[in-house]
């Protein structure tokens, strides 16, 4: 890995169809869009290659898994060798414990499969209906990859600062998020606008952490969801570099000054200032926690 510096990032936003192979090749075409303009690190979006089988509960979703080594990992690690780069793939495994999961399988830049990441926060909603699909992962990762440490957590991860936390206290310097999010069909959330909330939530993860946060989204509609896209990056201050479409198919590729971290983090003290003595409510359930 080499000493942090700057480091280009592509970020895969698409719309989904019903046809995995079509998925599939439609994505590699991404990827290497991204490679001809120079990124290093492909993230791709939440379950990259299906459409977003949880609005509807405890439906029979196995034609969609895979497994890891598989199909996906399969062609990405080739195109990853090929093109001496790191990829970030999101998909529906099948696990070698026959439980599925919300995964990702990242992959280094000599075509080399590194450890799966499981998405650890699980929603179960009306519209969100993950609980019936996907089995909880337990283990926060960070990859140590050619050109940049980065952990990847999962759409739902993001609302979480103890995620992010943690992550970057075990040497992240970048946090992935690849996403499936967006609005339901003619409904005004009462509590204001999701998206807003979306992007505050992830800045502020970059800011309290002093690391550069990176948020893959898809586009399109599939069903009662209109997906926002606006996939992002934004430096180790919360300012965004760039920023995707609503509706769009799109290739964002963005230069990351990973240089910047850590001047940020001990000019702020968010780190050095912390006081763990006084978290121990944080490992403590509901109201037990009062």
């Amino acid at each position: 890995m080499k000493e942090k510096s700057a480091v280009t990032v592509g970020l895969v936003q698409t719309s989904v169809s019903e046809d995995l192979k079509a998925s599939l090749e439609k994505t590699v075409e991404k990827v290497k869009e991204a490679a001809k303009k120079g990124a290093q690190i492909v993230c791709l979006q939440e379950l990259y290659r299906s459409r977003y089988f949880p609005q509807d509960d405890k439906k029979d979703a196995s034609k969609f898994a895979e497994t890891i080594p598989g199909e996906s990992t399969k062609a990405f690690s080739a195109l990853a060798k090929e093109k001496g780069i790191v990829i970030i793939v999101p998909l529906f495994e099948k696990g070698k414990d026959g439980k599925f999961y919300n995964s990702a399988a990242v992959i280094d830049s000599d075509g080399k499969l590194l450890e799966t990441y499981r998405k650890i926060h699980v929603p179960h909603d009306p519209l969100f209906y993950e609980k019936s699909y996907f089995t909880q992962g337990d283990e926060y990762r960070v990859y140590k990859t050619k050109y940049a440490a980065f952990s990847v957590l999962i759409c739902y991860d993001q609302w979480f600062p103890e995620a992010a936390r943690i992550c970057s206290l075990k040497g992240a310097d970048i946090l992935f998020y690849p996403t499936a999010i967006g609005y339901v069909k003619d409904y005004a959330p009462p509590e204001g606008d999701w998206h807003d909330a979306w992007e505050t939530i992830q800045r502020s993860h970059a800011i309290a952490n002093s690391v550069h946060v990176v948020a893959v989204n898809r586009a399109g509609t599939e069903d009662e969801l209109q997906f926002w896209g606006q996939s992002f990056a934004c430096d180790a201050f919360g300012n965004v570099l760039a920023r995707a479409s609503k509706d769009k198919d799109e290739v964002l590729v963005v230069k990351l000054d990973l240089s910047r971290n850590e001047p940020t983090r001990e000019g702020w003290g968010f780190i050095r200032n912390r006081r763990p003595d006084t978290y121990s409510p944080l490992t403590k359930k509901g109201s037990d926690a009062k």
